[in-house]
């Protein structure tokens, strides 16, 4: 099966062998969906443009046409004044149609995903959080062994971005920006517990533990990033490592049109951290399209 999850910032596709659990073909592109979302509340034809095109490229690449294909789509698209427009005209070009689902389905779906490679990792973590920062909204889902407990917060890495211009600037306003998740995590803390461990997935995370083990984007291995941990500490270092960089290098590293997204990502993951009371994390590359992918095959198989 194929299973598509358009982002705020990425697309990503996924080709899926239900009866081995093997990803037979994985496709990315950065296409910038939430691209001026955050001034003026539509997604624009240049980024409506990148995605028909990034889909046309990912099925030269992998045959849609003998699969049963679950195309999911998340914040950019669920806050756009102009979705149902952006949506018909995507499928009148690509012939794929896309689900709008709600941040608490994206939560699920993306823990799934996680759930199934930390078993595969033998993580045992009796309960965990997995954060989850995507380009126009952040995932915060807490599980504890039976319950779960999960909220998505209109904050992401593109919004913030173009919200606020300079790195300077973002630092100033997280807090403030991320009270309600504070708040959020005191008051599951205060009535639960805190858990015992720390997951983050999407594009920050993974970028970061990339730079960790040498990887590029272009030499970026999924296999060897699950499973990274990273301390807060090395979070300053990588964003460091990172803006030393002249801008060619930046692209080579952490891909075209990335850089300035993923450095925005790194303030807001450290916030995560430390309002979450973590000196680690590990890094899981599953997210949402292998969830959805999971989710169809256990469909098709009952």
């Amino acid at each position: 099966m194929i299973a598509i999850d358009l982002g705020s910032n990425t697309l990503r596709v996924l080709e899926y062998e239900c009866s081995t659990g093997r990803h037979t073909a994985e496709f990315e592109k950065v296409v910038k969906t939430a691209d001026g979302l955050a001034q003026y509340g539509v997604i624009n034809d240049e980024a409506v443009k990148k995605v028909i095109s990034a889909i046309q490229e990912a099925q030269e690449q992998i045959d849609f046409s003998s699969s049963l294909v679950r195309a999911v789509t998340t914040e950019a698209v669920r806050r756009a004044v102009n979705s149902d427009e952006v949506l018909s005209r995507i499928k009148k070009e690509t012939g794929v149609h896309f689900d709008i689902i709600s941040g608490e389905e994206e939560a699920r779906l993306t823990l799934l995903a996680v759930r199934h490679r930390l078993s595969t990792l033998q993580d045992t973590s009796e309960s965990f959080v997995l954060i989850d920062i995507g380009g126009g909204s952040t995932e915060l889902i807490f599980h504890y062994g039976d319950e779960t407990v999960s909220k998505s917060f209109p904050l992401g890495i593109v919004t913030i971005a173009q919200t606020y211009e300079t790195l300077e600037k973002i630092e100033k306003v997280l807090p403030k920006e991320m009270a309600e998740m504070q708040r959020f995590c005191e008051n599951l803390y205060h009535s639960k517990s805190k858990v015992n461990a720390f997951v983050a997935t999407a594009g920050t995370p993974t970028t970061v533990a990339a730079m960790k083990l040498g990887q590029n984007y272009e030499t970026y291995d999924a296999s060897k990033i699950n499973g990274t941990s990273l301390a807060i500490e090395e979070l300053d270092f990588y964003l460091k490592e990172l803006l030393s960089m002249p801008f060619e290098e930046r692209e080579i590293a952490v891909g075209t049109g990335r850089s300035d997204l993923i450095a925005a990502g790194i303030l807001i993951y450290k916030q995560l951290f430390r309002l979450l009371g973590f000196e680690s994390c590990i890094v899981i590359d599953d997210g949402l399209r292998e969830g959805v992918a999971i989710e169809a095959c256990g469909h098709q198989a009952h």
